[in-house]
């Protein structure tokens, strides 16, 4: 099992060179195809069922969405070189929208954490897509430089999208030198907890990936500081994780492991919902 295709956002206003040489460097990894793509809504004053209407915009304001748009995939194809080809998509749609939809071409999505900051016409709601794509999501900070994924930790909580996201990282472990699973639990819950970690820690085994049992006691604290602060210390460089296994609104109002990893880890977080 491998990514076939990986697909990355790239935000209008900021190309990082950065951060496609990130995901140029996994597509390399698993000799996987590069899509990039990125999109801008035109302020309308008519938008119909995620639809922008843009009778209405003038041939400039059109022309000039077009010729960013273009100039990004210059930029993105410059950062990956001539020696690695990838196809360049970009649409006139809210981001959003236009990702959730091109999410159908691909295995796994990168995307930049940090660069979906309020504008919905030309940035994109990093939840709402992790939500809404049907597909992983490789979520990379502005600061990493290069994934090697060489310890990857998994943040398992028994729960759908925890086994999901396993699935969906198998590409990752397979080529992991060192695999950890880790659960977060109450006091109480700690011989639970052993038995569903080992059950995962042997579904690997079968896939011929070797994973360690780790199962800590919640401490004060957020538990995704405490995934963060273990990850940290184990040198492990790639999160593995379900995504809003509570709802979004919840997790925005009160709090929740997806909503403080997507705002604070440092670490290459790999989601699925």
């Amino acid at each position: 099992m491998s990514y076939a295709t990986l697909m990355v956002w790239i935000n209008v206003d900021h190309v990082s060179k950065q951060f496609v040489g990130v995901a140029a460097g996994a597509a390399d990894k698993f000799v996987a195809n590069l899509l990039g793509l990125s999109a801008v809504a035109i302020v309308s004053p008519f938008v119909a069922e995620g639809v922008v209407i843009v009778d209405n915009a003038t041939e400039i304001d059109i022309a000039k969405v077009k010729a960013s748009l273009a100039e990004a995939g210059n930029k993105v194809q410059a950062a990956v070189g001539s020696g690695c080809r990838i196809e360049w998509r970009s649409v006139i749609a809210f981001p959003t929208e236009a990702l959730i939809s091109e999410a159908r071409c691909a295995d796994l999505i990168v995307i930049e954490s940090g660069r979906s900051a309020g504008d919905m016409y030309r940035s994109v709601d990093v939840g709402a897509a992790i939500l809404g794509a049907g597909r992983s999501v490789l979520v990379v900070p502005a600061a990493v430089k290069s994934l090697a994924a060489d310890h990857v930790m998994i943040g398992w909580k028994d729960t759908r999208e925890a086994r999901r996201a396993v699935q969906d990282a198998l590409p990752f472990l397979h080529e992991a030198k060192r695999v950890t699973v880790l659960e977060i639990c109450e006091k109480e819950q700690m011989e639970t907890a052993r038995h569903h970690v080992d059950d995962v820690v042997r579904y690997l085994a079968q896939h011929r990936i070797k994973a360690e049992r780790r199962v800590e006691m919640q401490a004060r604290g957020s538990r995704a500081d405490q995934i963060i602060g273990w990850a940290d210390d184990e040198k492990a460089d790639l999160l593995v994780t379900g995504a809003y296994g509570h709802s979004r609104l919840n997790e925005w109002m009160f709090g929740g492991m997806t909503r403080d990893l997507l705002t604070t880890s440092p670490i290459c977080c790999l989601m699925s919902h």
